[in-house]
């Protein structure tokens, strides 16, 4: 039997890639946008494309009505932002933080609940998004990136609590860190991107019930706390 995985945010990037390594790997990919009809290179994967603007309540909701009955394996809530990486204290703003936080730590766990009962009607029960090692308190040696580590640390502990609430249930929460990444968002500096996700891509399809909780890197180590 096939299975399905729904990506948010999948219109470039990362997102853009998994869409494509998934689609090509047999899986049936749902992939969102912000606007799905400039989603033509997500479109091309082959993916269904669906409208989502992921810190929208309303659009959730619709993404939900609209995906009623449909058995969801895998969910991996990609979409987020990051600017202002190195600011310094005095520049990082009230509104700069409300944003992140929007978006990187409220709209996956928002996505996640309201996509429960698809996760719960499918085999695999997979229910992911993604971290990064500045959310590790313990490996910050260096400061700076204010609000992009503070959404990531906050994504870290509402999904720890996902895992362990939802385990009895048999779904598998847990969390992806994919790496710096030569993407837009950091101006091409990083790792290919076809390696990231070849990486991820692996870690999700070797998934257990006892990885719940985990913070799996692309490489297969784990995030430190």
């Amino acid at each position: 039997m096939t299975s399905t995985i729904l990506i948010s945010g999948a219109n470039r990037g990362i997102g853009l890639e998994l869409a494509r390594q998934f689609a090509e790997g047999g899986w049936q990919v749902i992939g969102t946008a912000r606007d799905p009809a400039g989603a033509s290179a997500l479109r091309e994967t082959g993916a269904t494309v669906m409208p989502l603007e992921a810190t929208d309540p309303a659009s959730i909701a619709a993404l939900t009505s609209q995906l009623a009955g449909q058995p969801i394996d895998v969910l991996i809530a990609n979409a987020g932002i990051a600017f202002n990486l190195g600011a310094p204290p005095a520049q990082v703003t009230r509104a700069d933080f409300v944003k992140v936080i929007r978006t990187n730590t409220i709209a996956p766990f928002m996505l996640a609940t309201a996509l429960k009962p698809n996760i719960l009607a499918s085999g695999r029960k997979v229910v992911s998004a993604m971290s990064s090692l500045m959310s590790s308190i313990g490996a910050n040696d260096w400061g700076t990136q204010y609000t992009y580590r503070a959404s990531k640390t906050a994504l870290n502990a509402s999904w720890k609590a996902l895992a362990r609430e939802w385990a009895p249930e048999g779904i598998t929460a847990f969390l992806l860190r994919p790496g710096m990444v030569a993407t837009d968002m950091t101006e091409g500096q990083g790792i290919d991107v076809t390696l990231s996700v070849a990486g991820m891509k692996k870690v999700v399809e070797g998934l257990g019930t006892a990885d719940a909780g985990r913070i799996i890197g692309y490489d297969g180590f784990d995030v430190p706390w």
